[in-house]
């Protein structure tokens, strides 16, 4: 607007009107875009796989009537009775007050309440030792699948649970298995079954070999 200076008052007047119309409509602007964002802020909770760290925050923390409950997946390792005394004797902080947790939330089992999948790593390179998975049953968690054969990791995959078990031959340096196994377990008639596996060869150019699908069979210390 530096072009209209030292134009007569009707020229001031036009310019003070020209510029009260576009505060009016930058501000409706903002206020439009304001209002397009939607929402508080909050995100629906996945994963916790950043929160591997036990202690960790989490924001927004979930009301007590949602499905989601977090716990301290230290404490319900050592207190369970059905881990291995070497995995707990072996569960200790890296540094400071964090420890070598990996904790995701999810459906699996089909409780009210979501389930909890906890691996222990170790603190050097990472390598899962112990994998559980925990539901709740009349206000507590409970083991309902174990899996110590390390290495070894468990995820959620769509309602599924996977668990895999790298294979490493004889000379293979902890950082390059050989291959891996990867086992899918479907939860039916209260325990977890084996409904799928197949084998993948790091080495094979074909991208690794699938095996048939056996027999349902009951999983590992369910």
């Amino acid at each position: 607007m530096r072009g209209l200076t030292g134009a007569g008052p009707s020229a001031r007047g036009s310019v003070q009107a020209v510029s009260t119309a576009l505060v009016v409509l930058t501000a409706l602007a903002l206020f439009a875009a304001a209002c397009a964002t939607g929402g508080t802020g909050a995100r629906d909770e996945g994963p916790a796989h950043a929160d591997s760290v036990v202690g960790a925050t989490v924001s927004p923390t979930p009301s007590p009537s949602d499905s989601y409950q977090r716990v301290n997946a230290v404490t319900l390792v050592k207190d369970d009775p059905k881990v291995s005394p070497a995995v707990k004797r072996d569960l200790k902080p890296c540094a400071a007050d964090e420890y070598p947790v990996d904790v995701s939330y999810g459906s699996l089992t089909g409780s009210t309440v979501e389930d909890i999948v906890v691996n222990v790593l170790t603190c050097g390179d990472a390598v899962g030792v112990g994998a559980y998975v925990y539901r709740s049953e009349g206000g507590r968690y409970q083991n309902v699948f174990r899996a110590e054969e390390s290495p070894v990791y468990a995820e959620i995959d769509r309602g599924d649970l996977t668990v895999t078990k790298q294979v490493y031959e004889k000379g293979d340096p902890v950082s390059s298995p050989s291959g891996e196994n990867v086992i899918t377990y479907t939860w039916t008639a209260g325990r977890f079954v084996e409904e799928s596996a197949h084998h993948t060869d790091y080495g094979n150019a074909a991208g690794g070999v699938t095996s048939p699908v056996p027999e349902p069979t009951q999983a590992p210390d369910g």
